[in-house]
Formats: C-alpha cells, sequence, structure tokens
C-alpha cells in the first residue's frame, strides 16, 4: 500500500546559481488516444537556459580562514595595487621621506662615513674648544684682576659681589669661535650626507677642498649681524622709554614688539633652514641660492619647524647629559663653582668637544636629509639621484 504522500512528487536539491529544472510532466493514461481533430495548441517558446554562474571564490578572513559569504573577514587587509619598493642606493630611499627616516638616517649617515662625520668633526671641534678655553681662562684672569683693583679703590661695592662676571665677559668674548667653527663643520657635513645618500663616501681631503664653505659662513655672518642689529634696536628703544619714566608704554612695546620678533625670528630661522645645504651643494651664485632655498621652504614650513625643533630637543638633551655631569665634577674636584680654574675649563672643555660633536654631527644630517626631501617632493630630485648612483656603480 501507498499513502497520499508517496504519490506526490518529492522536490529536487538544485546547486546554488544553477538553472531550475521544469516540474515532472504528470503520467498521462495509456488508453486515452490524442484527438487529431481539434488544433493543437501553440507551444510556448522554452525561456532560455542562463549559464552555470560559478560559486564565489572564498576570500582569506582573519587567521587565515575562508570569509563568511565572500566578504572579507574581519582584520583582512583591503586589497591594494602593487608597488615597486623605492630605490634605496644610500642611506634613505629615494622618495619623500617621513619622519623616522630621517632621524634614522640622520644616523645612518654617520655609520656612512664614519671619517668625516666623527673623525673629521672632533678635530674641528677640539681645535675651536681649546682656543676658547684657553681664550676663556686668559680673559677671564685679566677681568677678573681688573674687578679686583676696582673693587680695592671703591666703596660701591666689593669682589665678591663680581664673582664669576669674568668668566661670563670670557665666554661671550670667546662664544664667536664655536659659532663659526660649527658653521663651517656643519657645511663640510652636509657634503658627506649628501654622497651618503646615493651609496658613496667622501674622502676628508675633498670635504676640506670645497671652496664653497665661504658662502655659508658670509651668510652666517650676515644673518647673524641682522639679527644683532634688530635686536639691538629694540632694546635701545625699551631702555629708552624706561629712562624717560614712560613706565607703562616701555612695558607695553617690550612685550608686544618682543612676542613679534620672536615670531619673526623663528619664521626667518625656518625659511632659511636650508640655506646652507643649498650654498654647499647647487653651485648658484650666493644671492640666487638664497633666493631658491627661501622658495623651497614654502610650504613646507610647519614640517620643518617641527621636525627641526624635535631634533633641537633631542640634542638639547643629550648635551645636557655630557655637559652637567662635568661641571658638578668641577666644581666638586676643584672647589670652584664657577668654573674659573684651569682645571674646570679642562673638564668642562672635554664635556664641551664631546657634546658639540655630537649634536653638531646629527644637526647638520637632519638639515641635509630635510634639503633633499623637500627637493624630492616639489622637484623630482629622486630621479636626479638614482642616475647618479647608477653612474656612480657603473664607473666602479
Amino acid at each position: 500500500m501507498t499513502s497520499p504522500q508517496d504519490d506526490e512528487p518529492q522536490p529536487t536539491w538544485t546547486a546554488p546559481g544553477s538553472a531550475v529544472p521544469p516540474p515532472p510532466t504528470p503520467p498521462t493514461s495509456p488508453a486515452a488516444a490524442p484527438d487529431l481533430t481539434k488544433p493543437v495548441p501553440p507551444v510556448p517558446p522554452v525561456p532560455p537556459v542562463a549559464p552555470p554562474v560559478a560559486p564565489p571564490v572564498p576570500v582569506q578572513g582573519w587567521g587565515g580562514q575562508p570569509a563568511w559569504n565572500g566578504q572579507p573577514g574581519w582584520g583582512a587587509p583591503a586589497p591594494t595595487a602593487w608597488r615597486p619598493p623605492a630605490l634605496q642606493p644610500g642611506i634613505v630611499p629615494l622618495r619623500p621621506l617621513g619622519l623616522g627616516e630621517i632621524l634614522d638616517g640622520a644616523f645612518k649617515a654617520v655609520r656612512a662615513n664614519p671619517r668625516v662625520m666623527f673623525g673629521l668633526s672632533a678635530i674641528v671641534v677640539t681645535i675651536a674648544v681649546a682656543v676658547e678655553s684657553v681664550l676663556t681662562w686668559y680673559v677671564s684672569g685679566l677681568i677678573d684682576g681688573a674687578i679686583a683693583d676696582a673693587a680695592a679703590s671703591s666703596d660701591l661695592f666689593t669682589e665678591s659681589d663680581t664673582d664669576g662676571l669674568g668668566t661670563v665677559f670670557s665666554q661671550v668674548i670667546a662664544a664667536p669661535i664655536t659659532t663659526v667653527v660649527t658653521t663651517i663643520l656643519t657645511g663640510w657635513l652636509i657634503i658627506s650626507v649628501s654622497r651618503s645618500v646615493i651609496g658613496q663616501k667622501v674622502s676628508p681631503r675633498e670635504v676640506l677642498r670645497s671652496k664653497r664653505i665661504w658662502l655659508v659662513v658670509g651668510f652666517t655672518a650676515l644673518l647673524g649681524l641682522a639679527i644683532a642689529l634688530v635686536v639691538g634696536a629694540y632694546v635701545a628703544l625699551v631702555v629708552l622709554f624706561a629712562s624717560q619714566d614712560l613706565v607703562g608704554l616701555a612695558v607695553g612695546f617690550g612685550l608686544l614688539v618682543g612676542l613679534a620678533l620672536f615670531l619673526l625670528l623663528v619664521l626667518v630661522s625656518v625659511r632659511t633652514l636650508l640655506v646652507p645645504p643649498a650654498l654647499m651643494l647647487e653651485g648658484k651664485s650666493f644671492r640666487s641660492t638664497v633666493a631658491r632655498a627661501w622658495r623651497l621652504t614654502r610650504g613646507s614650513f610647519w614640517r620643518l619647524l617641527g621636525i627641526y625643533l624635535l631634533v633641537s630637543l633631542l640634542v638639547g638633551v643629550i648635551t645636557q647629559i655630557v655637559v652637567t655631569p662635568a661641571a658638578i665634577l668641577s666644581a666638586l674636584v676643584f672647589s670652584d663653582p664657577m668654573g674659573e680654574e684651569f682645571g674646570s675649563i679642562v673638564v668642562t672643555g672635554i664635556a664641551k668637544i664631546i657634546a658639540l660633536t655630537l649634536s653638531t654631527t646629527y644637526l647638520a644630517s637632519v638639515v641635509a636629509l630635510l634639503y633633499i626631501d623637500v627637493r624630492i617632493r616639489r622637484e623630482g630630485l629622486d630621479i636626479e639621484l638614482a642616475r647618479a648612483a647608477d653612474a656612480a656603480v657603473a664607473a666602479r
């Protein structure tokens, strides 16, 4: 026996995306014959059967498992177009540089050519600090003697009231020596860094042969003179107002104009940051190079300011880590808190040599890489650098 359910046709399973089969034709009775006298009804057209659609390819989801319903799984990276890696013949890749690449590239520049970056720097800084220390010791002795004679013949002040005044004056007099030497050293180191970018190494003799260093010295002197004149005029006006009992005007002028001068100093410092590397590397006239370096910083002011402030902060911390213990040691060993004795000057001088060598080397490397980065972004310098690197490899 069969139940009514057994007589009903069973549904058949079809794969997702395949054509649905037509329903089964009910069985006809064998006794019934077709009536040929009646017209045959037209057969409706059979709709075309769509070709089978391939199932979606499973996408690898998080953890390497196929994602649900063919969608990217949680944590799966979005598909991106493949890009060839940037050419890197030297210390940095030849493309726009990030902050980390600039900071790391400055360290790599030192390792790529230690004879110039550390050897030459240490020699030049040692000579400068030695001259400055001897001058400080000699001048401070002369000034302290003159002050002692003046105090003995005057009732207005005593010798103890002027302790350390000779050291302060002598350091002010000797400061230009260090400034000029670090300026020259910065220009020389920029040459080494620029060669290290394309995988080349420059010798100390080649660095010392560059005559364009005097353009950097001249620019630094002109800029320092202009700043000194502006600040001197500002101080003179404040003193003039105060001497005329215009205290309110002196205070207001001092605050407002002082803030404006500070902002102007920051602006000029950043806009001229790339002048030394441009003067050393481009080979053009002084005036056109300075103007071009000013234009190069257009649009990159805040980026240059931020990176240079960060690097200056790092260098300042390292300098204090070296100099402060030396000052404390000289004060304890020589009982000379003002640093006027020869032994104290020697100890602090050694610490200053180490600190200046580290700071000048790293700052010069960062400035050179910032110059190369800005030119890559604005002018496509990476193409020229790649050609120079290929030419250097072919010439070997």
